[in-house]
């Protein structure tokens, strides 16, 4: 996305458009995804956050990964980074927006079951969930960023990434002591 970042306030909504973005994916996909989860700062409830559904949807048979891709752009999605054409950046994950022209509404990140961004992206929003106070500090850096940034996407995305970098390590350091 190349406008500026704009940031809300939660907004209840956001959970009802999730569902009904799963729902389409699911049905549209005619068993090629067998999972569907709402991912980002919109997934966590009261955390300000760009007005996008960002979801997270599995493809159980990687052979199904053009078709599946093919389904969701017959939903006014379009794709912008594709895993098998080598312009991926997001670990392996086809990205789709939505709507195909202007500002971004949903995104859609279609992965295989043995991409790690799956279980990474689950991982996060789920941490975000149960730790309030990481939650908040997170939502602190974006207003941070984007005030800094000018509401630029670049320099928003690095500090975010860096975050989610820091975040999973932290995570994966806690569940191999677990083990």
């Amino acid at each position: 996305m190349n406008t500026l970042i704009r940031l809300t306030h939660y907004d209840p909504k956001w959970r009802q458009e999730f569902q009904q973005t799963r729902s389409g994916v699911l049905m549209c996909c005619l068993g090629w995804v067998d999972a569907v989860e709402h991912i980002g700062s919109t997934a966590i409830s009261g955390l300000i956050a760009q007005p996008v559904i960002d979801v997270v949807a599995r493809v159980s048979d990687p052979a199904g990964l053009a078709e599946a891709t093919r389904s969701i752009e017959g939903m006014n999605f379009r794709v912008v980074n594709d895993a098998a054409s080598g312009s991926d950046t997001v670990l392996g994950a086809i990205e789709l927006v939505k709507p195909r022209h202007g500002q971004w509404t949903h995104r859609v990140f279609l992965v295989s079951r043995e991409s790690t961004f799956w279980q990474n992206a689950i991982d996060v929003r789920d941490h975000l969930r149960r730790h309030r106070e990481v939650a908040l500090r997170f939502e602190q850096l974006k207003v941070d960023q984007w005030r800094e940034s000018g509401a630029e996407p670049a320099g928003y995305q690095h500090s975010k990434n860096l975050f989610f970098s820091h975040l999973l390590d932290q995570i994966n350091a806690r569940r191999q002591q677990d083990q």
